[in-house]
């Protein structure tokens, strides 16, 4: 029995062998788990472009292209995610279900990618850059798919490509998903970039409302030498209707969405709004003074100075009263006492140190 299990046994116990050491050297070392996890994000997305390459022809078949995106972005989650120890936590999923629409969100790296496998739903395309139309199984996913390329370097051709494929969705009733910023921004500051105005050009003319997607700043879990497991909260955000709207209120339209964004992006990432003082808050009247402050001496005051003209009468009647010293009477005495009557006065200032609360 035991020779029967023998030959089953030894690959196992190789393939063991070198997971083992990766988790040893992951738990050990920060750089070593970041290229490690690295390496196994990458293994997952290259897995999921084969997938995609091969689901896309038969989804073709079925007349189901546009689908195609959905099944594949759930099917590299799901391997992802467990391969580096993160998972997203999703808000607003049911906003996804109008459309058509164009839905943005803020590019902070390539994890992006796996916030896309969490919430991207059906009957819905992507933009990308024409470079990845040549990426093997990549680029074949993306263009069975139904993806769209921009060129950059030729302004005209990526106008007329957003024309086109706003008329498109217009007319097949699906979604499109842009990165307004452009390029990717990870840092740690809490900040967008300025946002193009291809995407919102495309909805105005289009007529169909924008789906603000905002993921949390995830510095702390990755950027470059750093690539750690943990939860992240994305948001996606009611839809904000372009109907009436012309292209003269694009460039107010694309500030109105960022500026929705920044703010989503600080709350989801822990930092607490500023509230301005309201009209009620500035003509309010003083708080009461607490035991302590009346205890302090800056709150009891000091004592009143004594009367001048008391002090100067009694002594006036001393020197008038008093009988004339011989010169060569020892007048050091008198100078030692006048300095021993002297009063000494020590003024104490009492200080409120006020801490400014540090952020969550």
């Amino acid at each position: 029995m035991t020779s029967f299990f023998t030959p089953l046994l030894k690959p196992v116990a190789y393939l063991s062998l070198p997971l083992f050491l990766l988790h040893t050297a992951s738990n050990r070392s920060p750089l070593a788990r970041y290229y490690i996890r690295l390496g196994l994000y990458l293994s997952s997305l290259g897995v999921a472009s084969i997938w995609g390459a091969i689901s896309s022809i038969g989804m073709t078949l079925l007349g189901r292209r546009l689908d195609t995106n959905w099944i594949v972005a759930r099917f590299f989650y799901g391997l992802a995610s467990r391969a580096v120890g993160i998972e997203i936590d999703l808000e607003g999923e049911e906003h996804l279900s109008q459309r058509p629409a164009i839905m943005v969100g803020n590019h902070q790296s390539m994890l992006d990618i796996l916030m896309l496998g969490r919430m991207f739903p059906k009957q819905a395309a992507m933009t990308a850059k024409k470079q990845l139309q040549w990426t093997p199984f990549f680029g074949q996913f993306l263009t069975l798919s139904g993806a769209i390329f921009i060129d950059r370097a030729n302004n005209s051709r990526a106008v007329q490509a957003v024309a086109a494929a706003g008329e498109k969705m217009k007319a097949q009733g699906t979604s499109i998903w842009i990165f307004p910023e452009g390029t990717r921004t990870n840092q740690e500051k809490l900040d967008l970039r300025p946002f193009k105005k291809g995407a919102f050009h495309m909805a105005v003319q289009a007529g169909v409302p924008i789906i603000p997607v905002v993921c949390e700043n995830y510095w702390n879990l990755y950027h470059s030498g750093c690539f750690e497991s943990g939860r992240l909260k994305v948001k996606i955000l009611p839809p904000i209707p372009t109907t009436g709207l012309t292209s003269t209120d694009v460039a107010d339209l694309s500030v109105r969405v960022r500026e929705q964004m920044l703010e989503t992006l600080k709350e989801l990432s822990g930092v607490k709004p500023e509230v301005p003082p309201t009209k009620e808050d500035t003509l309010a009247p003083p708080p009461p003074a607490t035991l302590t402050e009346m205890a302090s001496p800056s709150a009891v005051g000091t004592s009143p100075d004594p009367p001048q003209e008391s002090v100067e009468s009694e002594s006036s009647h001393e020197e008038r009263t008093k009988p004339v010293v011989p010169l060569s009477i020892d007048t050091s005495s008198v100078r030692r006492d006048g300095s021993d009557q002297g009063t000494e006065t020590e003024e104490d200032e009492g200080m409120v140190l006020v801490g400014r609360p540090t952020d969550p």
